[in-house]
């Protein structure tokens, strides 16, 4: 499948690592190539308390455009101490900053002690409640511990999205249980790892379904041409788009129109 990675409606990006140092030399570009594409607003992840920091920063250089989010991935829980819940609500109560996370579990890799995740992913859960701002979920083989954390505070949050769901049909219908948003990434255009996701992005409601790149991660493996550097960006955006539609059997503009309406209603854009 060969796109042409332009929209004709505009797209909402949930999900995208600007800060990485993958975009240092040609940031702005990158940016250009993404609004040329019809993605029209994007939401920086951040990750850390610096990282948000410029994340922040740099959704300040694009109002009405690129936004971000305040939080701590669960990778750099280990880092968090006494002014970690202070600096994120400083960042929460900018204009750009639309909600706490980047924040959850990975048991995958455990970067960070597992009992330290869990204090900090409840720290962001409570914090987010106190502010009524969504939470930016991340999980990963952690889905039954991330579920009983999390449904200590779901009536109290506002609104919780699970940021690249990859998972199985058992533990969608758990997070839509809770009623959380899914964010779908370029794993559906992966016909090894992400087949099983093609099938099951059918059952997301329409309006709980958004999508994101994960840039620079997740490049869509069936992308062609691919870029030299194997680096994914917003503006590849669109080719997820197309995979979505062409999974569930929807006219893609369909698609663009609700998940862009999802977006800006689940984040508040202005």
């Amino acid at each position: 499948m060969t796109s042409t990675y332009f929209s004709k409606r505009p797209l909402c990006d949930i999900g995208a690592n600007l800060t990485n140092k993958s975009f240092a030399k040609d940031l702005d570009t990158v940016i250009e190539r993404a609004f040329d594409a019809n993605v029209q607003y994007i939401v920086i992840t951040g990750t850390s308390v610096k990282n948000s920091q410029d994340g922040q920063a740099l959704a300040g250089r694009f109002p009405g455009q690129l936004y971000s989010t305040a939080g701590v991935h669960p990778h750099d829980a280990k880092s968090c101490d006494a002014q970690t819940l202070p600096a994120l609500k400083e960042l929460a109560a900018t204009p750009e900053v639309v909600a706490i996370g980047e924040c959850g579990l990975d048991f995958n890799r455990d970067f960070s002690p597992r009992d330290t995740q869990e204090k900090w992913f409840e720290a962001q859960l409570e914090l987010a409640c106190e502010l009524g701002m969504p939470v930016f979920l991340h999980e990963r083989d952690a889905h039954q511990r991330f579920c009983d954390i999390l449904k200590g505070y779901r009536d109290k949050l506002v609104a919780a999205v699970i940021h690249c769901f990859t998972g199985t049909e058992d533990e969608l219908r758990a997070y839509l249980d809770m009623d959380l948003h899914v964010g779908v990434t370029g794993w559906i255009c992966d016909e090894r790892r992400g087949h099983h996701l093609r099938e099951l992005v059918g059952q997301i409601p329409a309006d709980r379904l958004m999508i994101e790149t994960d840039s620079p991660y997740l490049m869509p493996r069936d992308l062609k041409p691919k870029p030299k550097n194997r680096r994914n960006e917003p503006s590849f955006l669109p080719h997820i788009l197309e995979t979505i539609a062409e999974c569930v059997g929807v006219p893609v503009e369909d698609v663009a129109d609700a998940t862009t309406q999802t977006a800006k209603t689940f984040f508040r854009l202005s």
